[in-house]
């Protein structure tokens, strides 16, 4: 088989009882939702009580990670390199904790969906890796339009300031 830049068939966040709390998928092998929700009822199902790492399930290579009440996971073809989706899923993991300031939970993630799924754009397009180092893509997905301290001037930190204050009053 030819190589290819298309290495990434799903990423995918369930929560504990094994729904989908985000993911995407890349390519048309579960082109229907009720597809793609059997599969995701037997990867879970297959990996809820595991403490692996690494699944092969229906001629896919599987990366996961769990913890607390979120379950990571990366999906490829068989002929994929394991140590690039570990990859992957490790930098989707070290981005959403970067994201969700240290908080992995369904509430948090589910509250933060929105820069979630930013993440997984930023990591991955239609399947291409596009990026792997999780500070990057958690500054890219940021929502504030913040200037780093040290690129602002004297004026620009007293009105940040004058604005901190006078919004700590208001309150």
């Amino acid at each position: 088989m030819e190589p290819s830049l298309y290495t990434v068939k799903a990423i995918l966040i369930l929560d504990n009882d094994g729904i989908r709390l985000a993911g995407k998928y890349f390519d048309n092998q579960f082109s229907s939702i009720k597809e793609q929700m059997e599969f995701e009822k037997v990867l879970f199902s297959k990996t809820h009580k595991a403490n692996g790492e690494i699944i092969m399930l229906d001629n896919l290579t599987i990366v996961y990670r769990s913890i607390v009440d979120v379950f990571f996971y990366v999906i490829g073809s068989t002929n994929d390199n394991e140590i690039m989706l570990s990859s992957v899923l490790n930098c989707l993991y070290d981005s959403v904790n970067q994201i969700l300031r240290r908080n992995i939970e369904k509430k948090y993630l589910i509250d933060h969906l929105d820069a979630v799924l930013l993440a997984i754009d930023e990591i991955c397009d239609n399947g291409i890796l596009l990026e792997t180092d999780p500070s990057a893509i958690s500054q890219r997905v940021s929502l504030k339009d913040e200037v780093p301290l040290g690129e602002q001037t004297v004026m620009d930190v007293v009105k940040s300031a004058r604005d901190q204050l006078k919004w700590s009053i208001l309150r």
